[in-house]
């Protein structure tokens, strides 16, 4: 039966110093194995492996099984952990390419949309209704006609004075900042 007394400082770093050397190259290879032959990425979860095999150290012995399968079973839950975190965040880019992976601005659109909203709030109904059924819907003024129970004649009077209005609108634009319209 073992000794079940904790080691000292020294009796744990000596064991450390022989585990690591024994077991160092063996380990790096099984983890270049794993990481596809990363060999920074290998050393860092030997190098892990190790500091957790040292806080641990008081049981590794051969009494208690498989020094070197304990120590491999580290080295893959560790590269296993690390493709897990790598699935689990958004994929790391060079900060050089990150211009090309940034999604769009959509501040622009936004700003757009609601001072379209609001040149349209200010148009009289019926000149709003005539211009949304033809340019938003992409009706025919034929269809709108109908749609509306108004002649082709008014329909196409409609749009033509809430066109005015939008130019007019659109000439004098509130200050938006950055992004106001910008062609209109």
């Amino acid at each position: 039966m073992t000794d079940r007394r904790p080691l000292s400082a020294v009796d744990g770093d000596r064991r450390l110093h022989n585990l690591m050397s024994t077991y160092q190259q063996p380990l790096l290879k099984y983890a270049q194995q794993l990481t596809g032959g990363d060999t920074a990425r290998a050393e860092d979860v030997v190098q892990e492996a190790f500091l957790r095999a040292w806080t641990h150290i008081d049981r590794l012995t051969e009494d208690h099984g498989s020094v070197l399968g304990w120590l491999r079973r580290v080295v893959h839950n560790l590269v296993m952990d690390g493709y897990r975190a790598q699935r689990s965040r958004p994929a790391e880019v060079e900060i050089e390419n990150a211009g090309a992976v940034a999604a769009p601005d959509v501040t622009a659109d936004v700003v757009n949309a609601l001072y379209v909203e609001q040149v349209l709030g200010g148009l009289w109904p019926q000149h709003r209704a005539a211009l949304v059924e033809t340019y938003l819907k992409g009706r025919t003024a034929a269809e709108v006609s109908v749609a509306l129970g108004v002649p082709v004649g008014t329909i196409k009077s409609r749009v033509h004075y809430a066109m005015r209005a939008v130019r007019a609108a659109l000439a004098d634009p509130p200050d938006l900042g950055d992004h106001a319209l910008r062609a209109a």
